[in-house]
């Protein structure tokens, strides 16, 4: 090999910073994942805003959560984000029709990113920062780097902490307004803030462990573990083998 055929560290960088970004669209479920996390409380307040009819724009928004399920069933595609979509909607409409008041169709959604807010900065705290717990199965290094990998570790925990500041300061800006504001606003307000604060959360994620050492493969290590006690097995009854053959040789002998 010369030396150009030699990988260099620029090289390597760049796969890193590849795979990171695969594993970080596959997580979060990339710019077809926003979208299906948009559309439904689009539909809502568009809806809403133009003839205030809280069953309709209901009714449209968990129409539109299906649809996009649907068409991801028709892809053969994975369809966990498009299902959480309508989960999140189906609540919303429910809590909304309950209380008969349209605002509330947004509370649920609040209060789970209020709630996600605090465990990203809770975990963190604990020592078991919740973005490892999300991508280290997805980097196939399961928690690995708890204990074997400090320097991920780190990474994990400035992520964990990004997205926590992130999504507290975006419930800052939300539960006011959900006082204050109408309908409408709030609605506005809410679709503005879903996709910047997201992005920047998602950046700031690839920023963090782009520069942080490289996953340890704990699927290939028991791949490894299993391929040499398999080997070693053999080994030992290819030497049972040997000797038993031997015996053999010295009874007929005798």
């Amino acid at each position: 090999m010369t030396s150009l055929d030699k990988p260099t560290e620029d090289t390597q960088t760049d796969d890193a910073r590849a795979v990171t970004e695969a594993a970080l669209f596959e997580a979060f479920g990339g710019v077809r994942g926003m979208v299906e996390t948009v559309l439904p409380g689009l539909f809502f307040v568009t809806i809403f805003t133009i003839n205030k009819d809280l069953h309709l724009s209901a009714i449209a928004a968990l129409a539109v959560s299906l649809l996009l399920v649907v068409v991801r069933l028709v892809m053969r595609d994975t369809v966990k984000h498009a299902f959480s979509g309508v989960f999140g909607v189906a609540f919303g409409v429910v809590f909304a029709m309950m209380t008969d008041n349209a605002k509330n169709f947004y509370l649920p959604g609040m209060l789970y990113t209020l709630g996600l807010g605090l465990a990203y900065v809770i975990t963190t705290l604990a020592g078991v920062p919740l973005m490892g717990l999300i991508l280290g199965p997805v980097f196939k290094e399961n928690l690995s780097w708890r204990t074997r990998n400090p320097g991920r570790k780190k990474a994990y925990s400035k992520a964990s902490y990004a997205w926590g500041g992130i999504l507290l300061a975006k419930c800052a800006i939300l539960f006011p307004l959900y006082w204050w504001a109408d309908t409408a606003q709030l609605g506005w307000v809410l679709i503005a803030l879903k996709i910047p604060p997201f992005l920047l959360a998602v950046w700031l994620t690839w920023v963090f462990l782009a520069k942080a050492p490289a996953p340890i493969d704990v699927f290939a290590e028991m791949e490894a573990e299993e391929k040499a006690e398999e080997e070693r097995k053999a080994a030992q009854a290819a030497e049972r083998g040997d000797t038993e053959a031997a015996a053999g040789r010295h009874r007929r002998e005798a």
